[in-house]
Parts: structure tokens; C-alpha cells; sequence
């Protein structure tokens, strides 16, 4: 599909009410395959997935497909779930090491034996493409250029895209995981929102929500905002970061859908909203780690 034509879909979802991250993504992918034939990029990603897990193995495959899509160069490192801590450290030692990699992926979870927090760790900040390692986090919190955790930073593209205005606007982010709550607080903070971080001990949780601008919700508890948690005049942005299994089966988010969507000024679905574009900010870092790497940002 050309670029004119995913950007009249956005468009016309947008004027639907509905952020579709799908498209979204596709349309970054595709300004990016772009920049990469015209500039003559040439990023490497490379992924170690340890073990069995089946979910694991979709989503390493999905992102094989999106690498390829737009021409970054990649590579899965496929190792055992006997995989001892010695041998997943001298690999990930081996790709620090290596100056043709870019960006080094390690696919959670791990084997229950290894410690996902010392792996993760172990990757050289530099090519910490998946925004993960404390470096990466510590200077996000003071602000300096660092990698973005992807599922955040996809959220931030989401919204700029809907042309949501952030600064004086009151924003809640329901979570406060390192994976996404954290840095969604201070991405929205840099973006001059006011925020407040909820969780599962926060008291009178829709009085928040209901006087909110932005609402992000990232906690995984299937329908936690309701429609009478909205402002009932429809100014509020809801961005859905939750990825749960119903009763049935059916994928679904942190927010009841089908209630809240006809209550709020914008919303994202589930799926097909915040998902894309976590594998979509993975690629951009990618491509921004390589660019760093030759001193071209």
C-alpha cells in the first residue's frame, strides 16, 4: 500500500474517533524504508530468543517480518532453554563487542533459570534498542538522549499523530511498571503534561480519570476504566496499553471498549491500537542507534 493511501486511513479513523495504531505504524515504516533506500542505511538488529515459549517465537517472528519489510538487516540467535547464564553472557558479550550490530534484543521471558534483570543488564547501553537498561532509564529521567522503551514511546507517537495537544493538559497513567508505566509518566512530562501515576492502591481512581486529558491505561486488568470513569463531555484521549485474554478467548484491553469509545474524544483499540507500534519504535531506535554509531544524529 503507498504511503498516500495509508495516511487518508489514519485520517479517516482519526475522524472516526479512533487512533489506529496499525496504520500508524505503517505509515513511520514506511517513511522509514524510505529514508534507508534513499540515505543508504544499513542498521542491524539482532534478536536472542532463549527457550521455547510459543508466544515468544510469534512475536520474534513478526518483527523478522517487519525488519525485512524495510530493509533493516537482522539476525535471531536461537538458544536452548538449557541455555546456561554463562553461555547467554558470552554471547551477548560477543554482539557488545561486535561493531556491525546495532541493536540487541533479548526476548522475555526467559528460562525460569536465568535472571531476566542481569541479562538484560549484561547488553551494552549503547545498543539497549529495546530501551530497557538502567542507563537507558536514568537518563530518560533526567533528559538525555537515550533509547525510549518502546511501548511508551509508541504511545507519545500515537498521540502527537491525533494531533493531541500535551502541554497543560492533564494526563493519568494507571501502572507503574518500569516496562511502561514509568517512563509513560516521564515522556508525557516532557512533553509539558501534568501527570499523575496511579495503581492498584489508589484511592478513587475515577475522580482522576474523570478530570483527565489523557488517560493511559497499563495495568493488564481486563475492562479496569468504565465508561462513568471518563469525563462526560468527551475531551478525553484514552490510550488502551492493555493486552488481556477474556472469558472467551477474545483479546482485549484495560479499558471496556465498547462502553468507553462513544464517551471519549479519541480512543485506541485493542487490537490493533498501542500493539504495532511497540515493534515499530524498536525499528526506529535501530535505525537512530546505527545513525549514532557513524555520528549521523
Amino acid at each position: 500500500m503507498e504511503l498516500a493511501e495509508i495516511t487518508k486511513i489514519v485520517d479517516d479513523k482519526l475522524a472516526q474517533g479512533i487512533i489506529d495504531g496499525t496504520n500508524i505504524g505503517n505509515e513511520m515504516r514506511a517513511k522509514m524504508k524510505l529514508e534507508i533506500e534513499e540515505k543508504g542505511l544499513k542498521p542491524y538488529l539482532v534478536t536472542l530468543l532463549v527457550g521455547e515459549d510459543e508466544a515468544s517465537k510469534v512475536y520474534v517472528n513478526f518483527k523478522e517480518k517487519a525488519c525485512n519489510a524495510i530493509g533493516i538487516k537482522n539476525n535471531v540467535f536461537r538458544m536452548s532453554k538449557d541455555t546456561t547464564e554463562e553461555e547467554l553472557f558470552a554471547k551477548i558479550d560477543e554482539l557488545n563487542k561486535n561493531p556491525e550490530v546495532d541493536g540487541i534484543l533479548l526476548q522475555l521471558p526467559l528460562p525460569s533459570h536465568l535472571k531476566e534483570q542481569d541479562a538484560t543488564m549484561r547488553i551494552s547501553p549503547d545498543k539497549d534498542v529495546d530501551g530497557l537498561h538502567y542507563i537507558s532509564a536514568g537518563k530518560l529521567w533526567v533528559g538525555m538522549p537515550t533509547f525510549k522503551s518502546c511501548t511508551p514511546a509508541g504511545c507519545i507517537e500515537l498521540l502527537k499523530r491525533a494531533d493531541v495537544v500535551f502541554k497543560g493538559a492533564s494526563a493519568v497513567v494507571i501502572g507503574r511498571s518500569n516496562l511502561v508505566g514509568r517512563p509513560m509518566v516521564r515522556l508525557l512530562e516532557t512533553e509539558h503534561a501534568t501527570v499523575t501515576l496511579c495503581h492498584s492502591r489508589t484511592k478513587n481512581l475515577g475522580e482522576i480519570t474523570r478530570r483527565s486529558d489523557i488517560i493511559v491505561a497499563a495495568t493488564g486488568w481486563e475492562g479496569l476504566i468504565t465508561a462513568d470513569m471518563v469525563d462526560p463531555e468527551m475531551k478525553s484521549v484514552v490510550i488502551d496499553v492493555g493486552m488481556n485474554r477474556n472469558a472467551e478467548g477474545k483479546l482485549v484491553g484495560d479499558v471496556d471498549y465498547e462502553t468507553v469509545k462513544d464517551r471519549v474524544r479519541l480512543i485506541t483499540p485493542v487490537p490493533g491500537g498501542v500493539g504495532p507500534m511497540t515493534i515499530t519504535m524498536l525499528l526506529s531506535n535501530t535505525i537512530l542507534s546505527y545513525k549514532r554509531k557513524l555520528n549521523l544524529e
